[in-house]
């Protein structure tokens, strides 16, 4: 089985991809970003005149990313327990790590899923964090 997933809840994708592709018993979701659906305002950052990013709060824009996976998991006919692998891209490794470390540790029960994380110089949007899942379904 070849299947894509689209959320009616999760934010539209920003290119041509879809939120999620089955492939046999697994799951592998696109990119997954913290902004809200029908909507350019993304929980925790606030952006100057020209789009730039003032400043931001990691811990809102992660809270927020975690609920647009789980979002698109349930969509897709999963769930968040069902997580086996996360790829997180961060814009800046030494200022949000900790933070994000942390919250990873409270929103995921043992056993744990595998976890890559990465720093990452931009993201397509003035975010900064994005996750990339696999899970079983």
């Amino acid at each position: 089985m070849n299947t894509n997933f689209n959320s009616l809840q999760a934010p539209e994708p920003v290119g041509s991809y879809p939120h999620a592709k089955q492939v046999g018993n697994f799951l592998f979701l696109s990119g997954v970003g913290p902004r809200k659906r029908d909507s350019k305002i993304i929980p925790g950052v606030n952006l100057s005149e020209d789009g730039e990013i003032l400043s931001y709060d990691i811990k809102k824009q992660c809270v927020s990313v975690f609920e647009n996976i789980r979002l698109i998991l349930e969509e897709s006919g999963s769930s968040w327990d069902n997580i086996v692998d996360v790829t997180v891209f961060l814009t800046n490794m030494k200022s949000d790590f900790k933070e994000y470390n942390k919250l990873y540790a409270e929103y995921f029960n043992g056993p744990f899923p595998t976890r890559t994380t990465v720093e990452v110089r931009a993201l397509p949007t003035p975010i900064a964090i994005e996750l990339k899942v696999i899970a079983t379904i």
